[in-house]
């Protein structure tokens, strides 16, 4: 595919790095010579310098005769104009753009073919609230994503040493557990992927990702770690778009504070909050976290947009008793560094946004792309169609579809009925199919599999 990525920070980078990875013709336009300087030298990519959302910079580009242009520079309003501008002077059939804010998004209609032509939007705070919130709803959890609208979700959990699985094999779970239906997907031990199989043995600090109904997940989870009783009371550092939104959704299930430096937010924070309590002050403050008994906090959310800040406050506030703490971290190289020791979950919003991106970059009928473990990984759910002469997936049992080195179907969706990925199983034309794929580089031979031939037309 020839694509156009406008922006080259570290939602763009990452994306173009994903992209150029898989042979696509990828070009990247920013403002900031240097920047793509270094991403020439890394990637071998074609970069333009100049305003992403002028005519002549689009047709530098290559505009022209793109299949799709990703506008996610820094600047809402660039990036629609941008997406308007590549509709109506270069008709580029594909417009995906970045947008925050929600005086935007808010609006009915507006995004519309008629009026700004974009058809895919893309709002990182949305994606990093739901992420958060998932998290928050599975205590013990790393990783909490969601499948065929819910119904089948992908855990990832580091097994502590005493749980019921570890020192067992595969085989053990489903015999310890006839009446829930799991697949363990991928085992990552000491950061190398391990492609389960029914004689693998769990250790301890394995991280462990696993598919199952949603209504299954709390059972698999005990067997791999410690049940953790589910978060009460939660602190939230940092009253932006992200934290407000969290807080709004949390404060009538939860009892929720939210620390904000800004006395002018904090006020426009409690007028549209009902239960929240609204605290002004510095989330690193000592003082301020012992007199609000942070000891008693089930979880402390760090969100604010300074790493330092969120890194910082995390430490302080699990020094002085928090059972877990959760930090937005932005610069991808801090994560793997600070997750594991004090802080106990990482987030970076790059990689969180880059999967509902590489959703609509992806060939075959493919859902749901949820980027793992950094990018290292990916968890997609396509769509099986067409019949057995048609397709290399369809009507076929799991154990007989050819699927490349290092990936495995974790699950099926057919209908509202979840049927976990067992050899036999026979995959039919609509079934939702979950796939696991540990080597980026197979991710050509999946959408492949999930391609139509010609005899079905």
């Amino acid at each position: 595919m020839k694509i156009i990525i406008l922006g080259a920070g570290q939602v763009g980078a990452t994306l173009a790095e994903h992209l150029a990875r898989e042979e696509n013709d990828i070009t990247v336009v920013d403002t900031d010579g240097a920047k793509l300087r270094e991403l020439h030298t890394k990637l071998d990519i074609r970069t333009v310098t100049g305003a992403a959302s002028y005519p002549i910079v689009l047709r530098q580009a290559g505009c022209e005769d793109a299949d799709m242009l990703i506008a996610v520079t820094n600047t809402d309003e660039v990036n629609m104009i941008a997406c308007q501008v590549a509709h109506t002077l270069f008709r580029t059939p594909t417009k995906i753009a970045r947008v925050r804010s929600t005086a935007y998004l808010t609006r009915k209609g507006l995004f519309a073919h008629e009026a700004i032509p974009i058809d895919v939007l893309i709002s990182p705070e949305q994606v990093v609230t739901d992420h958060v919130r998932r998290l928050i709803e599975h205590p013990g959890a790393l990783q909490v994503l969601e499948f065929a609208g819910g119904l089948v979700q992908l855990v990832a959990v580091k097994a502590f040493y005493g749980g019921p699985l570890v020192g067992q094999d595969l085989v053990f779970l489903a015999k310890h557990m006839p009446n829930v239906e799991t697949r363990v997907a991928a085992i990552y031990r000491r950061n190398r992927p391990i492609i389960p199989r029914g004689d693998t043995v769990i250790e301890a600090d394995d991280e462990v990702f696993f598919l199952a109904a949603r209504r299954d997940i709390r059972a698999v989870m005990s067997e791999l770690r410690r049940v953790e009783r589910d978060f009460r009371r939660v602190v939230i550092a940092g009253g932006g778009n992200i934290g407000e939104r969290l807080a709004e959704h949390l404060e009538h299930s939860h009892q929720v504070k939210i620390i904000e430096h800004s006395l002018e937010r904090c006020t426009t924070l409690s007028e549209r909050l009902d239960r929240t309590v609204v605290l002004h002050g510095s989330a690193t403050s000592k003082r301020l976290l012992e007199e609000e008994n942070i000891e008693d906090c089930d979880i402390f959310c760090a969100l604010t947009n300074d790493d330092e800040v969120n890194i910082m406050s995390s430490l302080l506030a699990k020094r002085l008793g928090a059972k877990k703490v959760l930090t937005l971290i932005n610069n991808a190289a801090y994560v793997d560094l600070v997750q594991g020791g004090d802080i106990d979950i990482a987030i970076s919003p790059q990689q969180a946004t880059i999967g509902s991106l590489l959703t609509h970059v992806r060939r075959g009928d493919i859902v749901n792309v949820h980027s793992l473990r950094r990018g290292a990984a990916e968890a997609i759910e396509a769509i099986a169609h067409g019949d057995k002469q048609s397709s290399k997936v369809v009507g076929r049992t799991i154990a007989d579809i050819h699927l490349p080195e290092g990936t495995t179907i974790g699950a099926i969706v057919r209908g509202k009925e979840v049927i976990i990925g067992h050899g036999d199983v026979v995959v039919e034309s609509g079934d939702h199919v979950i796939l696991f794929v540990i080597d980026k580089r197979r991710i050509r031979e999946v959408e492949r599999l999930f391609q139509v031939g010609l005899t079905f037309f």
